[in-house]
């Protein structure tokens, strides 16, 4: 029987400012499960307009690994602590991270949004992300569901149609 150090979960890694994916690349070369979704925003400077991808969840990587696997995660460039409680890890919920890889893998158009504690929230009722639970609000005259994962105080938004959704 695995213990609890011996069992992989989705932990949130906490990063340096900028340091997202150094820290997701030097995970990737070690071969440790890890996830960094990114979004795509147009940056604009005096002289010229840039399409970038930047991280959904600035400051944070995911990793699943067991946590006696943690000083490997820990030893990244860029790194500075797994977030938990106590001094103790909190693994994420699998659900959360695989709501997160569906939406990058449908292409879905997600963006940081600031982290809602409270709101109207709604569940998807059909589609891709059938189940999936957030606050809904309005945007640029367009509906969109804010997901929050709660551990790391951040969110993501993603367009939604107003008939796929119902009050949770």
């Amino acid at each position: 029987m695995l213990s609890e150090v011996d069992t992989a979960h989705w932990y949130a890694v906490y990063t340096r400012c900028n340091h997202e994916k150094t820290a997701a690349e030097y995970l990737g070369n070690r071969a440790i499960e890890h996830f960094m979704p990114l979004y795509e925003t147009m940056r604009t400077w005096k002289d010229r307009r840039k399409r970038l991808e930047m991280p959904l969840f600035p400051g944070y990587v995911f990793v699943r690994i067991p946590l006696r696997q943690r000083v490997s995660v820990l030893t990244a460039p860029g790194v500075i602590r797994l977030v938990g409680f106590n001094n103790r890890a909190a693994a994420l919920p699998d659900e959360e991270v695989d709501k997160l890889r569906s939406i990058v893998k449908q292409g879905l158009n997600a963006e940081p949004h600031p982290y809602l504690a409270a709101g109207h929230k709604v569940r998807i009722t059909r589609g891709a992300l059938q189940g999936m639970q957030g606050v809904l609000i309005r945007k640029k005259g367009r509906l969109r569901l804010v997901l929050s994962i709660d551990l790391i105080q951040q969110s993501a938004t993603i367009e939604i149609d107003s008939a796929d959704v119902r009050t949770a």
